[in-house]
């Protein structure tokens, strides 16, 4: 039962349609000169105007949408270290400099499962969500390395939300529709990723 509140960020669970996600990312670069925030595995982030990845910043409602560069999901990242090896990262430390090798899942068909922030039941299958607060270099653990977003379980029909959702984790012993904390299943929504935005980054 999800009675804690124990966010993850984004997991890919499968394609919409329900072929199994296969692992695909693809590769995008942070700021050489070092970018100020960590990024964690799970976190949403955007090509910004000088063609690095950023993390997102905005909550992905209609009053603060998510920029036209979001490109997906971060799963890690790779670095030459101050010895020249090649360090393999759960998450981008903050500031670290030198070409920085960026995974993210860009897939805007990818179903992604994330905890809420509450309750959600049966009747939210269907209706949109967004982020529970803004993601920022605190929003994760240097630890595991891993996110922890959370969705929120306040759901709308409104149009210009990031994402909709499409199903529930519903795994026995971890999660059902309804409890305290539901694990939901969610895509973004057309406008709100960067393949299905009409809008390019400027």
């Amino acid at each position: 039962m999800a009675s804690t509140a124990s966010p993850y960020g984004l997991r890919a669970i499968n394609e919409l349609g329900g072929l199994p996600y296969a692992g695909s990312t693809r590769t995008f670069l942070i700021d050489p000169a070092g970018y100020n925030t960590n990024i964690f595995n799970g976190s949403i982030v955007a090509i910004n105007t000088s063609g690095y990845i950023n993390i997102v910043v905005t909550n992905g409602d209609n009053s603060t949408p998510f920029p036209a560069g979001t490109i997906g999901v971060f799963v890690g990242c790779s670095y030459v270290n101050a010895q020249g090896q090649t360090m393999y990262s759960q998450y981008y430390p903050a500031n670290t400099t030198g070409v920085v090798q960026a995974y993210v899942i860009d897939d805007d068909r990818a179903v992604f499962q994330a905890q809420a922030d509450g309750s959600v039941a049966q009747t939210g299958l269907g209706m949109n969500a967004i982020l529970a607060a803004v993601q920022s270099t605190s929003t994760g653990s240097t630890t595991t390395g891993n996110s922890t977003t959370a969705l929120s379980a306040t759901l709308a029909a409104t149009s210009g939300y990031a994402f909709r959702v499409v199903g529930f984790a519903n795994i026995p012993g971890f999660s059902q529709v309804g409890d305290a904390y539901t694990d939901v299943l969610v895509k973004f929504n057309p406008g709100s990723h960067s393949y299905s935005n009409a809008t390019g980054v400027a």
